[in-house]
């Protein structure tokens, strides 16, 4: 369900409570800073009527304080604010980042990257206008409007009247047309920078591809089209702005006029004096600071709102798998698969799927593309759960297995390895942070790839390219199968660990996995030279056990 507006600025405002202090602040300066701002014009006036017993001199010193507190205070509020808004937003991005990890990685395959991207950098960045520029601005706003309208109500109950319902318009009417009026267009603009974040990343990475085939040129047709769209929303938020402040000058201008007429007949009437005149129909011209600075926000809280309700909606993604904790220590053992199916959507993977992966045994679970030999894998490390039946690790279902303690059971090898910008050991420490150099170098070993890494100019001080697009498939998948034999988790899970390897690199990994004899290893392959190291052949068809 699509949240509104407001339910968004709510949830927004929780976050404040633990900054509440410098908030009130802040407020307290904005509210100071504007009595010194409409001071100023009221000050002069009394000298300028002369109603006032000060020397000229007097009140010109007092004009030059007033207008460097109203300086200083403003400078105080603005950086309270800002305080307020980097550290929340700092709060914020730890939040971000948590609920990403407890959706990983089940409800993040089907994620747009970039759009996810999008989120993390643009859409966090533009909550900071609602707090360093919003929740003080509407405080400050309220009490200035009591202030002001005290001050109405003592010259004149009319003038009154006509300041509430100027002040109503301005920081109610005006943002709540403003707001329906942009809203749809707020949401699709913040989509399609999201989008075009998502089609920039697929560019960069498919470079080679697109000149490979000549697609350079519709790619960036593709691209100015929707760069276009981008445009084209933001011109006519753009356009709303615009309608704002001429409805917000506009507003202004009738105000005082009608303040002036109203007085004025009032002093022919005899209800009231010249100075109430004066005073009110200045006071009315110098008084929408306030309200101006809340109205000219509704235009920027287009976008702002449209972004907090994406990242709100990440952080109440419910998780298709609830981490486990606070449970007795489970110790890996055999592996029970208790007739397990599981389905994409509505698409069967895997069908009744009952076996037994015995400890320290190699056990090869050979098979087609699509038979759903990588999915076992996946249920195995509980990414995802069955739909049907149950996974046992010693007799306990993994379900009812801290997460942390299951996890630190196996070292996983996808087909895929993702490597980071940075140098080779870096990259390799992450299986084991605490690894010296030689266990590094004696996994490489086993891995086949320590002679490569001995080759470069820098050796393990190496670095690599984003996402190991300076290596091969070959080098990268052998990277991968180093992290396993660093890691020394009890049980190995392999999938397809030689599908980019000759023969003879595939010979020696066989051979080191051979040696693992306290291991319990998961091979994964659709080629039969890889299951001769195999204690048992697990044969897989259409989701099912040949």
């Amino acid at each position: 369900m699509k949240l509104s507006g407001f339910q968004v600025m709510k949830r927004l405002i929780i976050l404040v409570k633990p900054l509440m202090p410098i908030m009130l602040v802040a407020i307290m300066m904005g509210v100071l800073g504007f009595i010194c701002a409409i001071g100023i014009p009221i000050v002069a006036m009394h000298g300028l009527l002369c109603i006032s017993s000060i020397s000229m001199t007097h009140i010109l010193i007092i004009l030059v304080v007033l207008a460097l507190l109203r300086g200083v205070l403003h400078y105080i509020e603005q950086a309270c604010n800002h305080y307020i808004a980097f550290k929340l937003l700092a709060i914020i991005r730890d939040h971000v980042y948590t609920a990403l990890r407890r959706l990983a990685p089940a409800k993040l395959d089907g994620k747009d990257k970039g759009d996810l991207i999008s989120l993390i950098t643009n859409d966090i960045e533009l909550l900071e206008v609602f707090y360093a520029h919003t929740i003080s601005p509407c405080m400050i706003a309220i009490i200035m409007a009591i202030i002001l309208l005290s001050l109405f109500a003592y010259m004149n109950i009319y003038a009154m009247i006509i300041a509430f319902i100027a002040y109503f318009t301005m920081g109610i009417v005006i943002p709540y047309i403003v707001s329906m009026m942009g809203s749809d267009i707020g949401q699709q603009n913040r989509d399609a920078i999201g989008h075009m974040s998502s089609f920039l990343l697929e560019t960069y990475r498919g470079l080679t591809t697109l000149f490979q085939y000549h697609l350079g040129d519709k790619r960036k047709a593709d691209m100015l089209y929707l760069s276009d769209d981008i445009d084209d929303l933001a011109l006519k938020m753009k356009n709303i702005e615009g309608y704002q402040n001429i409805a917000s000058q506009i507003l202004i201008s009738l105000s005082v006029c009608i303040m002036f007429i109203v007085m004025f007949i009032q002093y022919q009437n005899g209800s009231t004096g010249v100075y109430e005149v004066i005073m009110c129909s200045v006071l009315m011209a110098s008084s929408f600071g306030p309200f101006t600075a809340l109205s000219q926000l509704s235009n920027n809280l287009l976008s702002t709102i449209s972004s907090g309700r994406r990242v709100i909606a990440i952080l109440d993604e419910e998780e298709l798998i609830h981490e486990v904790k606070d449970q007795d220590v489970t110790l890996f053992n055999d592996i029970q698969v208790n007739h397990v199916d599981f389905k994409y959507d509505n698409e069967m993977i895997l069908n009744d799927i009952d076996i037994t992966l015995p400890k320290g045994k190699t056990t090869g679970i050979i098979g087609k593309s699509g038979s759903g030999k990588s999915t076992l894998l996946k249920l195995l490390m509980r990414f995802y759960d069955p739909v049907k039946g149950y996974i046992c690790i010693d007799e306990t279902d993994i379900k009812k297995i801290n997460t942390t303690d299951m996890r630190d059971m196996f070292a996983y090898v996808t087909q895929e390895t993702v490597l980071f910008h940075d140098t080779i050991e870096n990259n390799l420490k992450i299986a084991k942070l605490d690894a010296t150099h030689e266990d590094i170098v004696s996994a490489c070993q086993k891995a086949s790839i320590h002679d490569f890494i001995m080759s470069l100019p820098k050796g393990y001080q190496s670095n690599v390219s984003e996402l190991g697009a300076s290596l091969s498939g070959g080098e990268r998948q052998r990277l991968g199968l180093a992290r396993a034999f660093l890691s020394d988790k009890p049980c190995i899970l392999l999938d397809e660990p030689t599908s980019n390897l000759d023969v003879l690199n595939e010979a020696i990994i066989l051979h080191s996995l051979e040696k693992e004899t306290d291991k319990t290893i998961i091979l994964v392959s659709h080629r039969s030279s890889t299951m001769k190291i195999a204690d048992q052949i697990i044969s897989m068809d259409q989701g099912r056990v040949s």
